[in-house]
């Protein structure tokens, strides 16, 4: 069953997922090579803490973390341990919120000091597909519009669109109808209605599009070990085209990176 929010609940999402685009944010300051994965996990859930919020993922399925933290050819659902992350690394760190009742969830993924150029163009494909599939979340559009979006975007570039895994539904409850998977045909799938409030995050990988599920019951890999990278936005339907409820301002702001990526899905400007 979809959930259709009122104007007034996704204001409240909003504040949700903003509180995720903050944490990511000041998480953002600490990556780089020598600090291990818990120290940024301790950083997170203070923040969320500090804004009035509660770490959406800590005990959520039994999950043991604020952080999801997936480096290199981990795809989500890794836990956070004392490994020091290395030069020329990725990491995909997912993050959520609960606030007034709504979750906000998304995720951002980090270079580790200087990457390679292959990797670092699946950084940025992965990001604009997520873009690409956020067009297609309007009205009279299906799930599966999304999905195609997505999955021919990044299949064009060569590389792998995870089909276990899939973006979702948001609201009282981390995972909503409708699921949101990465591939699909035009024209198929739920409709999309006004008031719909989704997670779209391609999980994609640089070569083949199989994973495999290690003995912990979390951390998931490609099964050729190759990257995997990660983006993942909130998105309202508001007037029947998109509207952000997440941000990367507060990342792009800590890495000193300009985009107006985002300007074309907001209605009003984003004031920091």
């Amino acid at each position: 069953m979809i959930h259709i929010k009122t104007r007034e609940e996704i204001e409240l999402m909003r504040e949700s997922a903003l509180i995720v685009s903050k944490t990511l944010g000041e998480v953002a300051k600490a990556v780089k090579p020598g600090v291990t994965t818990l120290q940024l996990d301790k950083i997170a859930e203070e923040c969320i803490r500090d804004n009035g919020a509660i770490p959406g993922f800590l005990g959520l399925y039994d999950f043991p973390n604020t952080l999801c933290m997936s480096p290199n050819s981990q795809v989500v659902h890794g836990i956070p341990n004392n490994d020091p992350l290395q030069e020329g690394d990725i990491i995909s760190i997912d993050c959520g919120a609960l606030k007034n009742g709504f979750y906000g969830d998304h995720a951002y993924t980090f270079a580790v000091g200087e990457i390679d150029p292959e990797t670092e163009k699946l950084l940025k494909v992965t990001k604009e597909s997520l873009y690409v599939g956020i067009r297609e979340f309007k009205k009279n559009n299906r799930v599966g519009d999304v999905g195609y979006a997505i999955q021919k975007y990044c299949e064009d570039h060569g590389y792998g669109v995870v089909r276990e895994l899939v973006g979702h539904g948001l609201g009282k409850k981390m995972h909503e109808d409708p699921e949101m998977p990465n591939y699909g045909k035009r024209g198929r799938g739920k409709k999309f209605a006004e008031g719909m409030v989704v997670a779209i995050e391609p999980m994609i990988n640089m070569g083949t599009h199989r994973i495999q599920q290690h003995r912990d019951g979390w951390t998931i890999t490609t099964l050729d070990n190759k990257p995997s990278a990660h983006f993942e936005h909130d998105v309202a339907l508001v007037d029947g085209k998109p509207e952000l409820l997440s941000t990367f301002a507060y990342i792009y702001d800590a890495l000193g990176i300009t985009s107006n990526e985002e300007d074309e899905f907001r209605q009003n400007a984003l004031v920091l």
